[in-house]
């Protein structure tokens, strides 16, 4: 039976791998991406690498990673450790556009060049935010719900007071998730195709 345990460094292959099987709306990014591989860079390995506190993985029985939920408890601070550590190495595999976005892989390295983006004014009374994924076949059976509430009490531990995510408004299945396991919706002014959902701790 799959069990959830904390993150270790070794299980980033898996971590990149259920990330890029889960992102596009919760299905294989592969398709659509030239390179699916800056998916993980910008979505789970650097809360796992820079926060690991907050990452947490689902286990299946020859503990390999078959979900996750990663995570920051301060995202002012988590947006300038992404700048100052986590993006100079990946500049030169990335490198910053000169123009405007042209299709996804463009898009997803305007995102990782700007990390600010994280930073918004009407979620400033939930600092925390996190990502979750997990596998299909280990969807839908209180996995999530688990692996939300192990993250949620880290971060009460600490004194969090609340978190809150952004989630495509397409993902109709994932915001079903969010509504049973009670997070409300925060407005948010020019939210483009985003959805932001929050959880009081």
């Amino acid at each position: 039976m799959p069990v959830i345990r904390p993150y270790r460094p070794a299980d980033r292959a898996a971590l990149d791998d259920v990330c890029v099987r889960t992102a596009h709306n919760g299905q294989d990014a592969r398709p659509h991406y030239r390179d699916p591989g800056i998916l993980p860079e910008l979505f789970a390995a650097p809360y796992a690498h820079l926060e690991p506190r907050y990452a947490f993985v689902l286990a299946d029985e020859d503990d390999r990673p078959v979900g996750y939920v990663v995570g920051t408890g301060d995202t002012a601070r988590f947006v300038k450790r992404f700048r100052d550590e986590w993006l100079p190495p990946l500049a030169r595999r990335y490198p910053p556009l000169d123009g405007e976005p042209d299709g996804p892989d463009e898009l997803m390295r305007k995102l990782l060049h700007w990390p600010e983006r994280m930073i918004v004014p009407e979620l400033a009374g939930y600092p925390a935010h996190l990502h979750i994924d997990l596998l299909p076949d280990h969807q839908r059976r209180g996995y999530g719900r688990l692996l939300m509430a192990r993250l949620a009490d880290a971060l009460r531990e600490d004194g969090v007071p609340a978190l809150h995510l952004g989630m495509v408004t397409e993902n109709t299945a994932a915001r079903a998730f969010y509504d049973r396991i009670g997070l409300h919706p925060i407005e948010v002014a020019d939210a483009g195709p985003l959805t932001y959902l929050g959880l009081r701790l």
